[in-house]
């Protein structure tokens, strides 16, 4: 089943390492609870399109290693950005011969299921994200790329994205390995146990968390083209409204779950706080893409 993407996951390269731990103008810092969302039975809120950021954090480490459903979009942006260098190293390589690369599926900013942004979801529903920025196609390239141009432009594009992954991404991926113990917190358990009653009186019967999204799915999957974001935005208040309780107990147990991993892989942090940004920057310039960010 296709998922929208509310039905959130880690980025690919550290999905194999923890895939039990997730499924799916600019703004200057995505605040951690913004002003003007409306609560799931308010009023209706007028339709307002994501935006994008071009500011990364102060201190990277709110990227790469996420604890906040607003700093997820930092870490959104990041995932989205490597695969658009990897894109764009590709096609300049091709192009370098006269060749095209086959046009390929859009990127998409994917949101994150183990840390949900609330505020986001709350203006935007359960499937709408900010639109990934596009490349112009290089004008050298006059003909399909062959096999061989393919593979080994490929292996350029690769080298580049790994060149970057590498900078955050063994970090990452024990970071969002440790969220896993968050799961079985008593404070968390027991959080969750008063979203189903939540959920229902929006009218949502449900058995938990995963059944809301199997249900949100399902209406997505259903509804007319022109109740589509009425039906999302609808859902994305009433899940917003009832996990608040629950992030308020999840989000400063992340945050002091990151403070001590910070205090135990010191000399990684020191790395990653020194190279990442200057990488991405650089990586900006080569492959002529930008770094941005979905934003409310």
């Amino acid at each position: 089943m296709v998922r929208p993407t509310n039905r959130l996951r880690l980025p690919i390269h550290a999905a194999v390492a923890v895939v039990a731990v997730l499924l799916t103008a600019c703004s200057a810092d995505p605040a951690p609870h913004s002003a003007g969302v409306a609560a799931a039975d308010g009023p209706a809120q007028p339709v307002t399109r994501a935006h994008l950021s071009l500011t990364p954090p102060a201190d990277p480490v709110r990227m790469a290693l996420p604890a906040t459903g607003a700093e997820t979009r930092w870490t959104q942006g990041l995932d989205v950005f490597v695969q658009q260098v990897s894109r764009a190293a590709t096609a300049s390589c091709a192009a370098e011969r006269g060749a095209a690369v086959p046009r390929q599926v859009p990127l998409a900013f994917i949101r994150f299921f183990e840390i949900p942004d609330l505020d986001f979801i709350a203006r935007h529903g359960t499937s709408e994200s900010a639109a990934v920025p596009t490349s112009a196609p290089h004008a050298s390239a006059t003909r399909p790329a062959d096999p061989a141009v393919l593979r080994e432009c490929g292996a350029e594009g690769k080298a580049a994205a790994d060149a970057l992954r590498d900078l955050y991404a063994p970090l990452q991926q024990r970071w969002f390995a440790e969220l896993v113990s968050l799961r079985h917190d008593p404070a968390t358990v027991k959080s969750l146990r008063a979203l189903p009653p939540c959920l229902a009186g929006h009218g949502i019967r449900v058995r938990d968390e995963n059944g809301f999204f199997a249900l949100a799915d399902a209406r997505i999957q259903t509804a007319a083209a022109a109740e589509l974001p009425r039906e999302s935005r609808a859902l994305g208040r009433a899940y917003a409204a009832c996990m608040r309780p629950v992030e308020a107990v999840r989000e400063p147990a992340r945050e002091r779950l990151r403070a001590r991993f910070l205090k135990s892989h010191t000399r990684e942090i020191r790395a990653l706080r020194r190279t990442l940004v200057p990488a991405l920057r650089h990586a900006e310039t080569r492959n002529d893409v930008q770094l941005a960010f979905p934003a409310p």
